[in-house]
């Protein structure tokens, strides 16, 4: 806690900066949930419309929303423990399976 003159600051658990959340740990656990929750939402949402749009535009759109949100900042993630990034590994390989999947189909 610090007092300041308007006012008392509060710590919290988990800040964002960037788009990255840092916990008070730094082990990037709410990060790489948020990274997949946000992957499988916008898969979910292009599934609605690929046919509409065709196998071209589907795939320019999985690059701008998918795997742009995959490879931001993911050398954060460098030097943390194997049991850290094995969910995103998990996640990772999961959404290329989806989108080969969601591609050809």
């Amino acid at each position: 806690m610090l007092q300041l003159d308007s006012g008392i600051l509060q710590p919290v658990d988990v800040v964002r900066d960037l788009g990255v959340l840092l916990d008070t740990e730094l082990s990037m656990k709410q990060h790489i949930t948020r990274i997949a929750s946000n992957c499988f939402y916008h898969l979910r949402r292009l599934r609605q419309i690929r046919r509409i749009v065709g196998e071209h535009v589907t795939s320019h759109l999985i690059s701008a929303f998918v795997l742009s949100r995959l490879d931001y900042c993911n050398s954060l993630l460098a030097g943390l423990p194997r049991t850290s990034v094995e969910p995103f590994s998990d996640y990772s390989t999961l959404v290329w399976c989806l989108i080969l999947v969601f591609v050809i189909t």
